[in-house]
């Protein structure tokens, strides 16, 4: 009976959460961003990780080249980071709330900016 209630609380909540990346325009796929004016990773869902820019005007999509273990919301990505950039089959693993070990390799896709329609 309980759970049955904690199931009636969180089916509203889940589906009140907005899609961050809602009234943004996608841009053209880069192979790198630059890591010192961005902040993330957030893990949104198995196949979306987004990095904010600056004032958080652009968000920066990525992903798991193919399926990565453990990847969700919640989870922390450990990266490798060569340089002051991130790119294309740049490699993170995953480590999951309560455990030690993180996931095998996973590799990153190409990082295409959305970005928030000019004022008029």
């Amino acid at each position: 009976m309980k759970a049955l209630a904690l199931l009636a609380i969180a089916l509203p909540l889940m589906a009140a959460r907005s899609d961050p990346l809602a009234d943004r325009i996608a841009g053209q796929p880069a192979d790198c961003i630059s890591l010192s004016s961005t902040n993330g990773p957030e893990i949104v869902d198995a196949h979306t990780i987004l990095y904010r820019q600056g004032a958080g005007r652009t968000v920066w999509k990525t992903g798991p080249v193919g399926a990565c273990p453990s990847l969700a919301p919640l989870n922390t990505l450990i990266v490798d980071v060569w340089g002051g950039q991130l790119c294309r089959n740049d490699r993170f693993r995953v480590l999951t709330p309560g455990t030690s070990i993180p996931s095998a390799y996973c590799r990153f896709t190409r990082f295409t900016p959305y970005t928030l329609p000019e004022k008029r």
